[in-house]
Parts: structure tokens; sequence; C-alpha cells
């Protein structure tokens, strides 16, 4: 495999060379490198592997030396690391050619760019729009009417259903299911009686969504997801939840309906939110976290039910002690009990 210059990794990284410019074919863990291999530390914990390394370039941060050693210096490497592997993996990877599989099915009113890729058992209803340079691969759905936009990458089994607006660089991991009806009911004496899911869902530009999540349709009007937010694999985001922009929602959250969710929020995996809340911009909600009420702009919150991460850590400290002052309780009160048998004799 041919490789690249260093020095050219390091313009596509953002940094600055350092010793040599060598030659790169690979990238690998600094554990794991081997010589022609491309390597990063972004976690000091790690630094103690920089002399024993046999990568042949290392992407540091600032503060950090390495004699002999070729370095491309950069203010993030972790972040430059993935502009390399962005920029080995495009190089190298195998494209797939435009056109539509034989097999694919394709309802004659469906418009399909001719640079788009349709791979096998593709299934397209009438009126849906596919842009330039689109891949879906084998065993998808895409239903009546739905817009994909162009650059998306949509993985097998996945279903995009009716009326869905799929923005431009999106990108759909398998099993994902966009635009199932809403869980609304309404309660007809002892039964439930299924109110009809008539919104969409209208996902922006350069979001992804992980394996196995769910976004469901709203039931009068859209479910939003803005652009360049990443949802994780096992995801459930209900109907008519609004999520804003470039915001992280880690692996088996929930989100109920109807919520709204500000700009740049960051969501730990297992976090649940109840519906009808406004969580603001630039929140941060720990593991697991509980939250029942809205939550404010500029705000780390974690627990159940969520509150202020320093509130948090002192109910769990606090909780931690129990056992000890359940035991001092006990002492007591048998203490009162031996006082009050003096005093009865």
């Amino acid at each position: 495999m041919s490789g690249y210059k260093a020095s050219l990794l390091a313009r596509e990284c953002g940094g600055q060379l350092q010793g040599p410019d060598v030659e790169l074919t690979g990238l690998a863990g600094l554990k794991e490198a081997q010589p022609g291999q491309l390597s990063f530390l972004a976690n000091p914990s790690y630094a103690e592997h920089l002399g024993s390394t046999k990568a042949s370039c290392i992407i540091v941060p600032k503060n950090v030396a390495a004699e002999g050693r070729t370095l491309i210096v950069t203010d993030n490497p972790y972040l430059s690391f993935a502009k390399a592997v962005t920029f080995f993996y495009n190089a190298f990877k195998t494209k797939p050619r435009p056109g539509i599989h034989p097999a694919a099915i394709i309802d004659p009113s469906a418009q399909i760019d001719k640079s788009a890729t349709i791979g096998a058992y593709v299934v397209i209803e009438a009126g849906a729009r596919i842009g330039a340079n689109t891949v879906i691969l084998p065993l998808c759905y895409i239903g009546l009417g739905t817009t994909v936009g162009d650059d998306c990458l949509i993985y097998p089994q996945v279903s995009i259903r009716e009326g869905c607006r799929i923005g431009n660089r999106i990108i759909i991991h398998g099993g994902a299911v966009v635009g199932a009806d809403g869980f609304g009911y309404a309660k007809d004496g002892d039964k439930y009686f299924k109110i009809p899911q008539v919104g969409n869902v209208i996902l922006e530009d350069d979001v992804e969504v992980g394996a196995n999540s769910a976004i469901d349709r709203g039931a009068l009007g859209p479910t939003i997801v803005k652009q360049g937010t990443k949802i994780d694999n096992l995801v459930q985001i209900a109907h008519n939840v609004h999520i804003g922009r470039d915001g992280v929602v880690a692996g088996q959250s929930g989100v109920a309906g109807s919520t709204f969710i500000g700009d740049r929020v960051v969501m730990g995996g297992q976090v649940g939110i109840i519906g009808h809340l406004k969580i603001g911009d630039d929140v941060t909600l720990g593991a697991q976290s509980g939250v029942v009420k809205s939550i404010p702009s500029n705000t780390v919150a974690s627990g159940y039910p969520a509150k202020k991460h320093s509130e948090a850590r002192r109910r769990e400290a606090s909780v931690a002690l129990l056992p000890n002052y359940i035991k001092k309780i006990n002492a007591l009160e048998r203490r009162i009990v031996e006082l009050e048998e003096k005093l009865k004799g």
C-alpha cells in the first residue's frame, strides 16, 4: 500500500510537523502501532508508551516532547487523529458504483439522482426523492414521499417512513427506524384508542443516527433533530421532540414526547427525560440521569431525579452515610429504652 508523507498528514490534521518527513501507510494505537504507522497521544495516562511505541509518527499536544521522534504537534490531538483517519479512510476505501441494483424495488414516480447508489432489495415508494451521491445499502425501506438529501449513507435494514425529510450528509446505521408512529393513545373506557400520528421526522444536515435507534414521527407537526447532532445506538426519540444543533445523545437514552432540547446538549448513556420539558442550551446530563423537571441553559446535572451535579454529589455522599446513621439511631433508641427502664425502677 502506498503511503503519505507526514508533512501532508500534518496539513490535513492542522498540526505542525517536527522531525523527519517520514512516509505513513496506516494508523494504530500507541501500543499496537508498527513502523510506517501514525498514532496519537490525547490522554496523558498513555504518555508512558511514547518511549516504547513503534509508530513512525505521533500526533501530540503542544506540551509534549519526544526526542528523536517524528511528531505532529496540535492543539487537539484527538480531533487531529480523527481527521487523519478520515483522510486515510476516504483515500483507500472502495466506493460503491452509482446505479440501481436490479433487485431493488423502485416506484416509477420516485426521483433518484443518477449519482446515487441503491442496493439490492431496497424498496423506494412513490414520490420519494434520493439526492446526489447518496448510498442506500441493501434491505432498506424509503417511504411514500420521503426526501433523502445529498451525500447520505444509509446502512442496511434502515426504515425511513412516509413523508420524512432527511437532509444532506446524513448517516443512519443498521436497524434504525425513522418515522415510526409516535406512542399516542386516548383512553376509551378500559381500552386505548390509537391517535393517528400524521406528522413526520426532519433530520437536518450532518446528523448521525446509531444502530437500532428509533425516532418517532410527530402526532401533528414534525419531530426535529437539528443540524450536526449525533445520536448513538439504541436511543428512543418520541413524537414531537425537538433536539437542537450539535448535540450528543449516548446509547440507551430516551426522550419522551414534546420535549424541547436546546443546542449543544450532551446526554450521557441511559439518560431518561419525561415529556413536555424544556432543556436549555449547553446542558450536560450525566449517565443515567432521570430528568423530571425542565433544566436551564449552561447547567451540568446528574442523578435521579436529576439535580445540579454539585447537589447530586452531595446527595449521593449523604446516602452513603445512611448505614452509619442507622446504627447510631438504633444505639440511641436502645439507650433511651435503658434510661426509661431505670427511671421506672
